[in-house]
């Protein structure tokens, strides 16, 4: 049980929070790239309790600056790309991508008012289908050699969600591997046509056992925790018999990342970013190891669930997530639906805008969430202490970080790990794009 300091010490994100100071020091999504699609390409973006706006240039630049206009605090995201910039419509002042005042048009002939001005930007990368923004100060860190960043665009699919409530209760929903027999449990399988694309669909490596049916009837999992040089990794084990056992690896990718299988050809790479303290985007990419990503058909199945331009859910607490008793009674054991992430979204947000943790009774289950605060605490004692925290790479240290490896299958009881990673060498070896110092 954690105490209402150390509570808000996690949880709370804005400038001059210690967490807030400790998330700033790596690259944040900020926007999926097809929300820059179209004639005009600028975003209005809030992360991590501030404003910005986020453009794209006629030169197909990117820049990310403070969203109020330096001159008179005009909102710029209702700016006109023009002249290379983006300008505020209030008087005519221009800024390029990196904040650099190029004209003010409504000072009088030969001013050189512009020099001296210079709104803030920050650094934003595009990574398959996701922009990365830095708000920290001095140099960014390297991105790990990720598959989710090395694998070509072809082969990963990018999305996100909004949640009303903190980052870190969305955040330890997913890192949970406990939960999803309970709250995904299904009490009938689906046809395995249907499966593309949907979490807890597909049958497991190794077997022809659907995972809804592996939930359903073993819900009681041992779970193993261990430290890794980017997080945690949590191993789940089912015993189908007494001669197999279900497998399901989870990577914690500090600070705010997951790596899941989805089934065993993609795994599922999230972020829960925070807007503010009360509410956060997830963010997902979609690996593919063998062909690449049937994007259209992914995209279909969560425009089904998620409005836009805000990417909200069509179900949630306004509509008590859909929920119907005999559904309930006959169907799925929420009665919310065949979606997960609606499930999820009741869980997590049901528990309050910030979860009271002084309040919770955690078990044997929940042993890697209590690994990951304790890691989350230590990084924010190393940040205050000014030293660099877990997983602020340099270039070098990036082309370590690799894959990294997970798994959702079936085998012998009693197999070392060494048996397992052979099994997602097979699903990975399918993936060309892989390099060889990936290899498992």
């Amino acid at each position: 049980m954690m105490s209402g300091e150390q509570n808000a010490l996690i949880t709370l994100t804005s400038v001059g929070t210690p967490a807030g100071k400790l998330l700033r020091q790596y690259w944040q999504p900020a926007a999926l790239t097809v929300e820059l699609d179209g004639d005009r390409a600028i975003r209005p973006v809030k992360l991590l309790g501030e404003n910005f706006v986020l453009f794209r240039n006629k030169e197909g630049i990117l820049g990310l600056i403070d969203r109020d206009c330096p001159h008179r605090g005009a909102d710029l995201a209702f700016g006109r790309l023009e002249d290379g910039g983006l300008r505020c419509p209030f008087h005519g002042w221009l800024f390029d991508t990196k904040g650099n005042c190029l004209q003010t048009p409504a000072e009088p002939k030969g001013s050189r008012l512009c020099d001296r001005i210079k709104q803030k930007s920050y650094p934003v990368v595009e990574r398959n289908g996701i922009i990365f923004a830095y708000l920290g100060e001095g140099e960014p860190p390297a991105f790990a050699d990720l598959d989710c960043f090395t694998a070509p665009d072809s082969h990963v699919f990018a999305f996100k969600g909004l949640i009303e409530c903190n980052w870190l209760q969305a955040l330890e929903v997913g890192m949970d591997p406990a939960h999803a027999s309970f709250l995904h449990r299904f009490f009938e399988d689906d046809d395995q046509s249907g499966a593309y694309g949907r979490q807890f669909r597909a049958t497991s490596a190794d077997s022809d056992i659907p995972m809804t049916r592996v939930l359903r009837e073993f819900d009681c999992p041992t779970i193993e925790v261990e430290k890794t040089p980017s997080g945690l990794r949590l191993k789940a084990y089912r015993e189908i018999s007494e001669v197999s056992t279900h497998v399901r690896v989870t990577n914690v990718l500090f600070p705010q990342a997951f790596v899941i299988p989805l089934s065993s050809e993609m795994t599922i790479s999230q972020w829960h970013v925070p807007i503010d303290d009360a509410s956060c985007y997830w963010y997902a990419m979609f690996t593919s190891f063998t062909k690449a990503v049937d994007k259209d058909q992914m995209r279909a199945q969560r425009l089904k669930l998620y409005t836009l331009p805000d990417y909200r859910p069509r179900v949630g607490r306004f509509n008590d997530y859909g929920f119907d008793p005999y559904e309930q009674a006959h169907k799925t054991y929420t009665g919310m639906g065949d979606d997960i992430n609606v499930h999820d979204q009741w869980a997590i947000e049901s528990q309050g805008p910030i979860q009271d943790r002084t309040r919770e009774h955690l078990g044997q289950t929940d042993k890697g969430i209590v690994a990951y605060r304790r890691l989350l605490l230590e990084a924010i004692r190393t940040v205050e202490a000014g030293e660099r925290p877990l997983m602020v790479l340099t270039s070098e240290e990036a082309k370590k970080i690799l894959g990294p490896s997970t798994m959702d299958g079936v085998g012998p009881t009693g197999q070392s790990e060494e048996y397992w990673r052979q099994v997602d060498a097979r699903r990975r070896s399918g993936a060309a794009w892989l390099a060889e110092s990936q290899s498992v």
